[in-house]
């Protein structure tokens, strides 16, 4: 059977062979991603079955701190999670503006100009503890809007914080960072991560999530599509290349309440990021107080 000048009885059947292969391969892939472990996988899973002694006893300490970028998808989750917890005295939201919140009283907005955020530094006094949610991306804001803020404005306010008391900063970059990397946006966060290195903070954590899975309120076609692609991936293999934002919060608190493992380095991949969350794969049946039991670990 021909079509035009297609000879259909040829081109289908090869189509339809690269398309079984193509889908296996890939599958091999996503299962691959999906078994392998991480180097610490024990300790990071030790880490999610304790978080209910560490929180307690993290709050019995006394800690403050400060969220830049809680106006992002994630960050609004981690002070939802947060807010739930109740494990610091003081929650100090630091961004370009305000957004309507429903949280306990030792939440507090703060709205600063990054551009001169040396002016601010009293917002960070004595918040010892530092979560930094903030980014943009390169269609919102440009190449140098981009660079501007998961860049610089992320290091300034850095440097600020632990002028002011921060021990410890915990950041969100991303899964490929490379400060050597041919593209914008892994070079960006691997020379903030680079940065973030010679500023001897007490304790660093950074967070490499995958794909980030979230249904954004602003709206970004390219990214909705690409999402809804990967929804059947993400529930077959979970922790292959994908992530939830709430793991990631989740593992951003556990992380937080755990005593230091001894390092003040502290790198975490996607793999590390669902097991520390205590509510992901791969780590036994005791449950991170962080999850509601219906979200027991398998």
């Amino acid at each position: 059977m021909k079509f035009l000048w297609f000879r259909c009885d040829i081109i289908l059947p090869s189509a339809a062979l690269a398309v079984g292969v193509l889908a296996v391969a890939l599958a091999g892939f996503f299962i691959k991603r999906e078994l392998e472990g991480t180097e610490n996988t024990e300790q990071h899973c030790t880490m999610a079955h304790e978080a209910p002694e560490n929180v307690e006893r993290f709050k019995s300490e006394g800690h403050s701190a400060f969220v830049l970028g809680h106006t992002g998808e994630l960050g609004k989750v981690l002070v939802d999670e947060l807010n739930k917890l109740k494990i610091f005295k003081k929650v100090v939201l630091v961004g370009r503006r305000e957004i309507p919140l429903d949280v306990g009283p030792e939440f507090e907005q703060k709205v600063v100009d990054f551009e001169n955020i040396d002016d601010y530094k009293d917002v960070f006094k004595d918040l010892d503890t530092g979560f930094s949610c903030l980014g943009t991306t390169r269609g919102k804001s440009g190449v140098q809007g981009f660079i501007r803020v998961d860049h610089d404005y992320v290091l300034m306010s850095a440097e600020v914080a632990k002028a002011q008391g921060c021990k410890h900063f915990s950041l969100v970059s991303s899964q490929g960072a490379d400060k050597n990397s041919s593209f914008l946006y892994p070079r960006t966060k691997g020379q903030v991560e680079e940065a973030l290195k010679v500023m001897h903070f007490d304790r660093l954590s950074i967070f490499r999530p995958g794909v980030l899975m979230v249904d954004r309120e602003e709206s970004r076609p390219m990214e909705a599509a690409f999402r809804a692609l990967l929804k059947p991936v993400s529930y077959f293999f979970p922790t292959a290349i994908s992530v939830p934002v709430r793991i990631v919060a989740l593992a951003l608190i556990n992380n937080a309440v755990a005593p230091p493992s001894g390092s003040t380095f502290e790198l975490y991949d996607n793999k590390a990021i669902h097991q520390i969350s205590g509510i992901s794969k791969g780590c036994g049946v005791k449950r991170s107080q962080s999850a509601p039991e219906r979200t027991r670990t398998d």
